[in-house]
């Protein structure tokens, strides 16, 4: 009992000086020194080993100006302890009081000390670094290297090169202590990209490309070849990334899994262009069925979405080779789910698709994949107005996956389906539910949904022009732009000054931009900006602008102010971060901020 009374009470002291640290540090950061003093003290007391609180009561001296007391709290625990680094606390103390000499003084007795017992190296460097005594710290570290031979400071001394603004020093000396030490390349590259975070105007990045550069011509080394790649992706030039992926994949084939994670990391960023050129690249180089796969499947999606309607017949011809060939393979899920997308939406041919998705899902296939299959047959259903067959699959998905982000997405299209059905109460009601999901694309989906319900129910008790609406809607659905525009059009006329016009007037907008009429298409997203300023289209008006004037019609200044609007004006929008990043872009680099 007596055992168990203690460790009561022991957990209990503990809990009591963990939240007196806590308390004491919050007054610390607020500047309230004198508070913060008398709890370190009291815990300095209680455990007078622990340096920690010794160091924390001093800085709060020093902070009050007690210098005095700082420097006497500092003597009497060199006199009862040990601790190397008291000197470094003490010749700092000096220096606070502009006292050179007497600063000095105990940093060379801190540095003598490493003299004779290089072991405490360490932790006197780390001492001076944390004070940013930069010079100290570095020679700590050099005369320990020289003392003990066994001792290695090269990553510590590179970095301390790199504060002190010797930048070119330090990048020779990392990527030398990273060649030596090969399983600290992480590591050294960690420290890399911290120093280009602040490189706006890229003369680090440069220096260090320079350099490795150079070593990739004076040795045949791949490592040097590997590091420039990695360089060239934290830039995003994936196209000299994927240089320097070839050229390894040369001398090592074993390599081949990097270029394929390059095209992952170009798909993923949108660089579709470099994107197929590795994956053709890499169809080139491979037997392996899933990667031959996952390649064809990005080349056609690729293929698809700029493709023209005379482009389509050899189209469905590269589908059908495909799927005689590895139709069956546990691999082609989703080249069949993209061959059937086809299928329905381009070619209009409901009845194939549909038979090629049911065929699919009799495939020995996951929960996910059989997920994916029936998202898209749902898909499919809506575009044949097969509401209520789509609705129970899109029901089946929420019901296999429940509170997967992929039930989310069933669900807001179970919610579009219903208001392409025009029932729009339930579609509301669902849209509703989905304004708090976890991916901001579908929550914001949701609530354009939700408000173009309400705010159009509220006006037009009869829901007039919500129905004109959805059936334009589901002509856009359709990929029948053509159509789709006129009937936007048409409620432009019919319902012109009413809630439903800045929903349509971005719908128009975008159905122009398909097919290519930049010009009405900018129009339109004008209008949006200059009558419905508080409308919740804005920032969309804004980005679409934007990229229509960078890669339509090449007019990068307009481009760039657009972007940097969407930045300013609108931080919570879903366009942000891609606004932010083609803005810093545009704009080289060459400022902090935004």
């Amino acid at each position: 009992m007596k055992k168990i009374y203690s460790i009561i009470l022991s957990f209990f002291s503990l809990f009591v000086v963990a939240q007196n640290e806590q308390l004491a540090q919050n007054y610390f950061d607020k500047g309230e020194f004198d508070k913060a003093a008398s709890l370190y003290e009291e815990m300095d007391k209680k455990q007078p080993n622990n340096f920690y609180f010794t160091q924390k009561l001093v800085a709060c001296f020093q902070g009050l100006k007690q210098f005095d007391k700082a420097e006497k709290l500092l003597l009497n625990k060199k006199d009862k302890s040990n601790q190397p680094i008291i000197f470094v606390e003490l010749g700092f103390n000096s220096q606070l009081q502009k006292d050179t000499n007497k600063a000095e003084s105990y940093y060379k007795k801190a540095i003598e000390i490493v003299e004779k017992q290089p072991n405490y190296a360490y932790q006197i460097g780390q001492a001076f670094e944390q004070k940013s005594l930069l010079l100290q710290a570095y020679s700590t570290y050099e005369i320990a290297q020289k003392t003990n031979s066994s001792m290695n400071f090269d990553y510590q001394m590179a970095l301390l090169q790199g504060q002190m603004g010797n930048l070119d020093v330090m990048v020779v000396k990392l990527l030398d202590y990273s060649y030596a030490n090969i399983n600290s390349t992480l590591s050294v590259q960690n420290q890399l990209v911290f120093f280009m975070q602040d490189d706006a105007e890229n003369v680090f990045a440069n220096s260090l490309k320079k350099e490795l550069l150079l070593r990739t011509q004076k040795t045949q080394d791949i490592y040097w070849n590997q590091f420039l790649s990695w360089l060239y992706i934290n830039l995003k030039e994936y196209n000299k990334a994927f240089i320097q992926e070839k050229s390894i994949y040369k001398r090592n084939p074993e390599s081949f899994d990097d270029i394929i994670q390059l095209a992952q990391i170009c798909v993923n960023e949108k660089e579709n262009e470099t994107a197929q050129a590795i994956f053709q690249f890499i169809l080139q180089n491979t037997t392996d069925e899933s990667t031959i796969l996952n390649a064809q499947f990005f080349l056609l999606k690729n293929e698809i979405s700029a493709a023209k309607p005379e482009n389509y017949p050899l189209i469905q011809t590269k589908f059908e080779t495909l799927l005689s060939q590895f139709g069956n393979s546990p691999y082609a899920i989703d080249l069949r789910i993209l061959a059937a997308h086809f299928k329905a939406f381009y070619l209009n041919d409901f009845e194939k698709a549909k038979a090629l998705l049911e065929a699919t899902m009799e495939m020995p296939i996951n929960i996910r994949q059989k997920a994916k299959v029936k998202m898209e047959l749902a898909d499919v259903f809506v575009f044949n107005e097969k509401f209520n067959q789509a609705i129970i699959y899109y029901a089946q998905i929420q019901n296999d996956l429940p509170n997967d982000e992929f039930s989310h997405e069933a669900s807001m299209r179970m919610a579009k389906t219903s208001f392409f059905k025009k029932d729009f109460n339930w579609a509301k009601k669902q849209a509703g539910e989905l304004k708090q999901a976890s991916t901001q694309l579908i929550a914001n989906d949701a609530v354009e949904l939700f408000l173009l319900i309400s705010d159009n129910s509220a006006e037009d008790s009869l829901q007039v022009a919500l129905q004109d609406f959805s059936k334009a809607d589901l002509l856009e659905y359709q990929n029948k732009p053509k159509d789709a525009l006129e009937a936007f059009l048409q409620i432009l006329e019919k319902h012109k000054g009413q809630s439903i016009e800045a929903g349509t007037l971005y719908k128009v907008a975008k159905n122009y931009e398909k097919l290519g009429n930049f010009a009405k298409a900018i129009g339109y997203y004008q209008t949006i900006l200059e009558n419905h300023k508080d409308g919740i289209y804005n920032d969309e008006a804004l980005f679409c602008s934007a990229e229509i004037y960078k890669n339509q019609l090449n007019d990068l200044e307009k481009a760039k102010n657009l972007y940097e609007k969407v930045v300013l004006e609108h931080p919570d929008s879903i366009y942000f971060t891609e606004a932010r990043k083609q803005y810093r872009a545009l704009r080289g680099d060459k400022q902090q901020g935004i």
